[in-house]
């Protein structure tokens, strides 16, 4: 990930959370008069994705301008939490969704209806993949600079999009030579396919307002930058947690007993500036203690590492 200053990373998400709300609301009206002429049910299905898309990008547009504001007097971790819960509401958005269609289509598939202006549906979802591409290609880039939670959200359901696009395609071509139950089954697969998404969604949300720890190889990286100042004998307590753009990291870090509290202090902010380099906006926590205290059964250790033992 790229190092931005605030100001450059609060610049970059407006841009991209105001670009997918705009693409949504376009993708949403060439959908509903398309589906209005055709009586599509995939295309309804990707209709009501694109709805949810409009909400779910001005909850998105909304909540990581909140999140981006610095922390206060009331809000001393800053307003992370902001973005997980966007991206929670956002699963809810999709997975009500995804239920209000496969009713719908279900009622079709024992109603069925033939369809009209084959080619206009036709027309209006190549329109509709070309500007969802150019949308995630934009979020991606943005992704790789920020790593913002809730634009990884959105561009997660934006690439579900892609492959309901061309599943609807699929069937308004198979439907087109006159296999018109081939619209409702395809359909159906999109309202599932929505229904998963959302469920992938909310997971990742919920980890991140219940504190879940960062993965592995991130644990094993921030493990490798402590150990690696030649003045650390180890470190215990290990806590992390994301919020937003921000990864929390907290520890004790064991120190030869007999070096000042300044000299502590000098090495503490040295491992603390090892870890935001590569962690950028990263909120760092240090407790010094002294090394001899990792013999004592006492004492609550998570991990206890000392160089010569990696």
């Amino acid at each position: 990930m790229d190092t931005l200053t605030t100001t450059q990373q609060v610049r970059l998400l407006k841009r991209v959370t105001l670009a997918a709300f705009i693409t949504a609301l376009v993708l949403l009206a060439i959908k509903a008069w398309a589906w209005y002429k055709s009586g599509s049910v995939s295309l309804l299905a990707s209709l009501l994705d694109s709805g949810m898309d409009a909400i779910a990008s001005l909850i998105i547009l909304v909540a990581v301008r909140y999140a981006l504001q610095p922390a206060d007097e009331e809000h001393r971790f800053g307003h992370g939490k902001a973005e997980p819960l966007a991206a929670l509401a956002q699963s809810v958005f999709i997975a009500g969704s995804a239920l209000f269609f496969l009713l719908y289509a279900l009622e079709r598939l024992f109603n069925p209806q033939p369809l009209e202006h084959e080619a206009l549906a036709i027309t209006t979802m190549w329109a509709s993949l070309l500007l969802t591409l150019l949308l995630i290609g934009y979020q991606r880039h943005v992704i790789r600079r920020t790593d913002s939670t809730a634009i990884k959200a959105d561009a997660l359901h934006y690439a579900g999009d892609i492959a309901a696009n061309l599943l609807t395609l699929i069937a308004l071509y198979v439907a087109s030579r006159g296999f018109t139950q081939a619209d409702v089954w395809f359909g159906l697969a999109i309202g599932i396919w929505i229904g998963w998404q959302a469920i992938k969604v909310g997971r990742e949300a919920l980890d991140q307002l219940l504190d879940r720890q960062l993965p592995d190889e991130m644990i094993e990286h921030i493990r490798h930058i402590i150990l690696a100042h030649p003045k650390v004998w180890g470190f215990n307590d290990l806590r992390t947690f994301r919020s937003g753009p921000t990864v929390h990291i907290q520890l004790d870090l064991e120190l030869d007993d007999n070096l000042s509290l300044k000299e502590a202090h000098a090495i503490a902010e040295e491992v603390t500036a090892q870890l935001q380099q590569a962690f950028p906006h990263a909120d760092v926590m240090i407790h010094q203690e002294p090394a001899s205290l990792r013999h004592d059964p006492a004492h609550h250790r998570w991990l206890d590492a000392h160089k010569g033992d990696g």
